[in-house]
């Protein structure tokens, strides 16, 4: 069946503090798509219930078929801990891929195991994803609060694009900065002088879904 996830009525929970679903009842549904496993022994993942009992395969082709144009990359030359935290994000806001550039191991322990519905593609170098995004048609806009930058509460982001973020402390590289069609700033009213990666992340993605969604 094509479309988007359906809706499993007949699955409620029973015990209020359990995350998910229990065994489904049988006679099990016709679809090609649910997990035979899942079926049997409850699906307790960290999915919409929409996607409750489908295949992990299932659920990664389906957002497939509706992911949106943009991609993010973060940089990673020292095992940044916020990694997990992008992926994530990108996962709720549905990029097309998370770039890792820098070093190809980060911590997933933030993703909350959203990495394995993400597509997640690693360049050693910027020099690499500048080449990458530029064969590709793909601007990068840093987001980064940085002398010169615009605002991105006021900023029409591209449709297509790559939404850079930098290693937490240091902020983006020279190279990205460069490399850039713009950088975009998130205005702060505090005494701190930057916002961490991740949260950073998710502010700029929302800000692409209210350019381009909503």
């Amino acid at each position: 069946m094509a479309g988007r996830p359906l809706a499993l009525d007949d699955c409620r929970l029973t015990v209020h503090d359990e995350v998910g679903v229990g065994p489904h009842p049988e006679p099990w549904p016709d679809d090609a798509r649910l997990d035979p496993e899942l079926l049997a022994g409850g699906d307790r993942r960290n999915v919409v219930d929409g996607y409750r009992y489908w295949s992990l395969e299932a659920i990664v082709a389906d957002l497939d078929g509706r992911r949106h144009p943009f991609h993010v990359a973060v940089e990673n030359w020292e095992h940044d801990l916020n990694i997990g935290t992008v992926v994530r994000n990108a996962n709720a806001f549905l990029a097309a891929e998370v770039h890792i550039v820098g070093r190809r191991h980060w911590n997933r322990r933030g993703a909350m195991v959203t990495d394995r519905y993400q597509h997640v593609i690693h360049h050693p170098t910027v020099d690499d994803l500048v080449a990458w995004a530029d064969g590709r048609d793909l601007p990068l806009v840093g987001i980064d609060n940085l002398p010169g930058s615009v605002p991105l509460e006021t900023t029409d982001l591209p449709e297509r694009c790559v939404l850079v973020f930098g290693q937490e402390g240091t902020g983006l590289s020279r190279a990205v900065r460069d490399a850039a069609l713009m950088v975009c700033s998130i205005a702060q009213y505090g005494s701190t002088r930057s916002i961490n990666a991740g949260v950073a992340s998710g502010i700029a993605m929302h800000a692409w879904i209210r350019c381009h969604v909503w």
